[in-house]
């Protein structure tokens, strides 16, 4: 996927409780945040309700897009954006095009052999969508069935966890610039396979879509915010940062703002 950076000031749009103290600079990325001023964040745009860029306003929304200003609020920086996804999320990373990645990062074992986690801000299980046309897939029992093509995201956690579970459908990977929506409604997948926040965008914007949600939990992941090794005192501005939210309410305010109040982590 094609990225791109855009600078934004860091208005002041969460004033609710003042941050607890940062750590003085001292590390790599650290230092250069504090020289040159600027923040820069990894963000997926097509990330419904985390970090969505609305098609037609460019406006950037979710939960991720709320918390990444009040971070930059707390470094007293400007925030700059940078376009990342689940397929180049750790090159971006590693390689210092953007300081830390926030977009619901799911905790990987393949992602944290790479990158270093913040303490979990919310959590997901998978979830299936379908059409309410469909008759294959009515319920959780019917997705793994001979004949079933069963769609996942490239480069989201669904897409490992789904190949070792299914046992008897066959496994269909999407990618840019194909989407999981086209492709169900072509009826080249029957069901895609996705998590909370992601599940949202069809049942708030399409009225043919269907939740199939699993009877117990399938496979919940905590999700995080994720940044480079090697920095400690980076690592503690960040991880700070969660812990800030979790205690002063703007975790839960963002959350509830974005629909995402079921999955968050307190």
């Amino acid at each position: 996927m094609a990225c791109t950076a855009r600078t934004f000031a860091a208005p002041l749009l969460l004033a609710l409780a003042a941050a607890a103290p940062l750590p003085s600079a001292a590390g790599p990325v650290f230092d250069r945040v504090k020289a040159s001023g600027t923040v820069r964040v990894c963000i997926w745009p097509d990330y419904y309700g985390i970090t969505f860029r609305n098609p037609r306003s460019q406006q950037l929304g979710g939960i991720d897009a709320e918390l990444s200003v009040a971070f930059a609020q707390d470094l007293q920086a400007k925030l700059e954006y940078v376009d990342s996804s689940f397929v180049t999320l750790i090159d971006d990373v590693k390689s210092g095009r953007c300081d830390v990645a926030m977009f619901a990062v799911g905790m990987l074992p393949q992602r944290t052999e790479h990158l270093r986690f913040t303490r979990p801000y919310l959590r997901s299980d998978i979830y299936g969508v379908t059409t309410k046309a469909n008759r294959v897939v009515r319920q959780w029992a019917d997705i793994d069935k001979p004949g079933v093509l069963v769609g996942v995201q490239a480069g989201t956690f669904m897409e490992p966890v789904m190949a070792a579970a299914l046992k008897r459908a066959k496994m269909v990977v999407v990618r840019p610039p194909a989407t999981r929506e086209l492709e169900l409604e072509a009826g080249r997948i029957d069901v895609f396979m996705t998590d909370y926040p992601y599940s949202r965008r069809l049942l708030d914007n399409a009225d043919w879509a269907e939740l199939v949600a699993p009877p117990v939990p399938f496979h919940v992941l905590p999700y995080a915010y994720a940044v480079k090794p090697g920095d400690d005192d980076w690592f503690a501005a960040v991880d700070g940062f969660v812990l800030r939210i979790q205690r002063d309410g703007r975790l839960d305010a963002a959350a509830k703002r974005n629909g995402l109040t079921p999955i968050i982590v307190r």
